[in-house]
């Protein structure tokens, strides 16, 4: 039970983990600070999507499942097993990294937007 849990955790985790990937700009419209680590994320992420090299949270996930008496992941990982054919048919996969680069472009676009209109509103007399 405790292996299962476990596993079920370190999903979330890589789960969220994703979203931050695509979404972590958007956070860094209230906390302009954390865009450092976002970038750091996004380009391991952009790395990942491209060379497709083994997330560490993956073989963690799977030996977790294997242990806790359930199937592991497939054996592509992660993206394999709860996005292709689940969230989106597997043929359109570049389709979904240029969507996910879209949006991490946009949020920091925002960001710059955001962050020129604060410094132009912080001179102002």
């Amino acid at each position: 039970m405790v292996y299962r849990i476990l596993a079920d955790i370190t999903m979330t985790v890589h789960f969220l983990f994703l979203a931050y990937v695509v979404l972590g700009g958007f956070i860094a419209w209230r906390w302009p600070r954390t865009w450092f680590v976002h970038a750091a994320v996004a380009v391991y992420g952009t790395f990942n999507g491209i060379l497709r090299f083994v997330c560490p949270l993956t073989p963690l996930e799977h030996g977790l499942r294997l242990r806790a008496g359930q199937a592991g992941l497939e054996p592509a990982g992660f993206v394999d097993t709860y996005l292709n054919d689940v969230v989106y048919p597997t043929e359109l996969w570049p389709e979904v990294q240029l969507c996910a680069a879209a949006v991490v472009a946009a949020s920091w676009i925002g960001l710059a937007v955001r962050l020129r209109r604060k410094r132009t509103a912080d001179v102002a007399p």
